[in-house]
């Protein structure tokens, strides 16, 4: 199963963590584990590459794993833009999970 948490500090999205197989079907064919893949690595091109942040977003890659940080004290529109994504990530992330329940878990973690 794949497993999801985004983590917060009060209202404020800091970031995610995705860990695991979802098990659909074998590596390479797995539908929910190329469309977490995908969704997550949209955020991050967007927030490290479109919106230039970076040096401050930080990415962490292990194995069948990714990982994304914000920092604090971005300027308003970049964290506005950043909360935006996220936000729009995890609501994506709980509709694959309410249509593949067996293979993906989507938390919310302080």
């Amino acid at each position: 199963m794949t497993t999801v948490a985004f983590h917060t500090e009060g209202s404020r999205l800091t970031g995610f963590e995705a860990r695991g197989h979802s098990g659909y079907a074998e590596e390479g064919a797995d539908i929910v584990c190329a469309a977490v893949t995908s969704a997550v690595r949209l955020v991050e091109c967007t927030l490290n590459d479109v919106m230039g942040l970076g040096a401050a977003v930080k990415i962490r890659e292990q194995d069948a794993s990714i990982a994304l940080r914000l920092p604090g004290g971005l300027p308003a529109a970049a964290e506005s833009t950043a909360q935006s994504l996220l936000t729009g990530l995890m609501v994506y992330l709980t509709t694959l999970r309410d249509e593949y329940p067996a293979h993906i878990e989507v938390l919310e973690a302080e």
